[in-house]
């Protein structure tokens, strides 16, 4: 064989074997590691939301958690980051668009993990320290923050209808359409837009009259109603079905994924 075509062969065969090696390596990186057993038992023990799920849902919702926890930083601030502070920010996440496969927190860098209450500058230190959770804005645009002791009580107890880490995520999903004002435009499709108006509005009045069962921190405007009531939604389905058939009919509607919300 020509020598020159030989040099040729060889510099083109290591030029192949290094491409396909580093891609071989990026596809690798990709590849979400099989769940582990003490992250499923605290799925089991901890998410009645997970409990509920089909065999098949749950590997679903189980890549989904751990999907997002490769691709979103979260950080320990005073406090250190267990595996059960990791699987239950994972399941705050998911929960809400588990049934829109294609769903992503493009808005959402790194959440933040507090060890206790805090107030609406993100300060630990000094008075009104009445913070559970809190989506920022501004210069903390693509943060959370939790307290880690809200978190963990959300999932300790599924019959308060309370959960700090769905109504934060809820939070930021009636943020995609480029508000947070309690009108979930990218999952409920526009002939229910208006009906969720007027139940919103109806419920609001109710609470302020003190003739409903969902929390009054709901009356405090239309964004904190549609994350309280989601809250209620995921924790109580059954009794919310009962007392608010209106609300839970059409939350049943954002949060069934019949429709593909519009990806911003």
């Amino acid at each position: 064989m020509n020598p020159a075509l030989a040099f040729f062969l060889l510099i083109t065969s290591a030029i192949v074997l290094v491409f396909f090696r580093r891609k071989k390596l990026k596809q690798t990186k990709n590849i979400v590691q099989p769940f582990s057993d003490d992250d499923r038992k605290i799925l089991e023990h901890q998410v009645a939301f997970y409990q509920n799920l089909t065999k098949d849902d749950k590997t679903a919702f189980e890549n989904r958690v751990q999907e997002f926890l490769l691709k979103i930083k979260i950080t320990g601030v005073g406090t250190s980051v267990e595996p059960l502070d990791r699987m239950l920010i994972g399941a705050s996440a998911i929960i809400p668009i588990f049934h829109f496969p294609q769903w992503k927190y493009t808005d959402l860098h790194e959440v933040l993990l507090y060890p206790s209450t805090f107030n609406q500058k993100f300060s630990q230190q000094g008075d009104n320290r009445d913070v559970l959770g809190m989506v920022g804005d501004g210069a903390m645009n693509d943060i959370m923050i939790l307290s880690k002791p809200a978190l963990r009580n959300g999932f300790a107890n599924s019959m308060d209808r309370s959960n700090t880490g769905i109504h934060e995520f809820v939070h930021l999903i009636d943020k995609t359409d480029g508000i947070t004002d309690g009108i979930p435009e990218v999952l409920l499709t526009h002939q229910y837009v208006l009906p969720w108006i007027q139940a919103m509005h109806k419920n609001i009045a109710d609470i302020a009259k003190q003739h409903s069962d969902i929390n009054p921190y709901a009356a405090t405007n239309q964004a904190e109603f549609f994350a309280v009531v989601s809250e209620y939604f995921f924790e109580r389905p059954d009794l919310l079905k009962e007392r608010h058939p209106d609300l839970y009919s059409l939350l049943e509607k954002a949060f069934a994924g019949s429709s593909e919300p519009e990806m911003r």
